[in-house]
């Protein structure tokens, strides 16, 4: 008989804290998290942001989702938040920026400026997340590391890509360490996607246009394609994947 139901990537009763939940591929996650069944946990620093990621989510099966304001840069704030949230099924750390500097002006100052936020303080959260035992067994964490600095080399994105390449090795020793208790690491290492940030006017649209041929399927990725990617990596689908960087890039990475 033909059953219905089947669904490996269902993430009905996990809990998922996803950071960076009020703008692009962070708040796409907590969306689709939602859709799913997860009892999502959306934290990032802007609170109207948050509220319309929560008023986007779906509740199935009773689930309860919430959001927190932290700023994880924040000693703080990381140490109450991590005293405040419940054992959790899932760790989505997306939260991050960027910065075009060509390697002449790249001071040291700058280095710590982007290392503090898209390695440092990730790396403390995930640390203290295990060593606290809030990720429970068979728990994921997925970290968003990026193609820039691990697999494209554009000019005067050194510091970026230094920090992405950083979460990436990082993630490789905590899927070794973790896996005694069950607990998985990888990380999405995505191309560009179309978010409100490519559009600040640092580049015209007429180049990003010009760009987007680059990319064999001839557009950039979306917010929810990297979602998606996100969702397998969380479910009971990929029990078996640890310490793997995925790349999502439209076939830039194989041009």
């Amino acid at each position: 008989m033909m059953t219905t139901d089947f669904n490996p990537f269902s993430l009905n009763g996990k809990t998922i804290l996803i950071v960076g939940a009020s703008s692009g591929i962070g708040q796409a996650t907590a969306i689709a998290c939602s859709k799913l069944g997860a009892n999502v946990i959306a934290l990032g620093r802007n609170e109207d942001r948050l509220i319309e990621t929560m008023k986007s989510m779906t509740n199935t099966n009773d689930s309860i989702h919430r959001y927190i304001i932290a700023d994880i840069l924040n000693t703080e704030d990381i140490n109450k938040l991590v005293s405040e949230v419940p054992s959790i099924d899932g760790l989505m750390l997306s939260a991050g920026r960027g910065l075009t500097l060509p390697m002449q002006y790249a001071t040291r100052d700058k280095f710590e400026e982007i290392f503090n936020i898209n390695f440092f303080s990730q790396v403390e959260l995930l640390r203290l997340f295990y060593k606290k035992k809030k990720l429970i067994r068979n728990s994921s964490v997925v970290l968003l590391s990026s193609l820039g600095g691990t697999k494209i080399f554009s000019g005067s994105n050194g510091i970026y890509g230094a920090s992405k390449a950083a979460l990436n090795s990082i993630m490789k020793f905590c899927a070794k360490e973790f896996a005694t208790r069950k607990v998985r690491v990888n990380s999405i290492c995505p191309g560009m996607i179309d978010t409100p940030l490519i559009h600040r006017g640092t580049i015209t649209e007429e180049q990003l246009q010009d760009d987007m041929k680059n990319y064999p399927l001839k557009r950039y990725g979306r917010p929810e394609d990297v979602a998606y990617l996100a969702i397998y990596l969380l479910s009971d689908a990929a029990s078996w994947i640890t310490g793997q960087d995925f790349i999502i890039d439209g076939g830039l990475s194989i041009k």
